[in-house]
């Protein structure tokens, strides 16, 4: 079964700029990543979403889960879960690792559900 893949358009507008400050997510008193790179990626109606580079975050506190989902904007999603946050903080963050042409620029980059960390400030 093949996928479908759609383009961003005035019905599901997606823009993705630099956040334009420095941004630290934190869990459990550990400091998961910071970041003066961090993109910000507003689609159609959903709430805005911060994409820190990899590079920027503490890799060796994530655990990479079995979750995955697929968005026919942006492509397949990857999780991981930050241990550190117990149930809470299980796959609390996502990546797309070979994102489509149009979101290019969040490849190489993690998201945080807010709500399954401690903070994003």
């Amino acid at each position: 079964m093949t996928k479908p893949v759609l383009p961003p358009d005035p019905n599901h507008p997606i823009t993705i700029e630099p956040l334009g400050r420095r941004v630290t997510v934190m869990v459990a008193g550990q400091t998961i990543a910071e970041s003066d790179k961090a993109l910000v990626l507003r689609e159609a109606s959903y709430a805005p979403a911060i994409y820190i580079p990899r590079q920027d975050a503490r890799m060796d506190l994530l655990e990479r889960s079995d979750q995955s989902s697929y968005c026919p904007y942006k492509g397949d999603a990857s999780y991981f879960s930050i241990p550190a946050g117990g149930r809470r903080s299980v796959d609390a963050v996502w990546t797309y690792e070979a994102p489509y042409e149009a979101v290019g620029e969040i490849k190489d980059h993690l998201a945080f559900y807010p709500d399954r960390v401690d903070a994003i400030s």
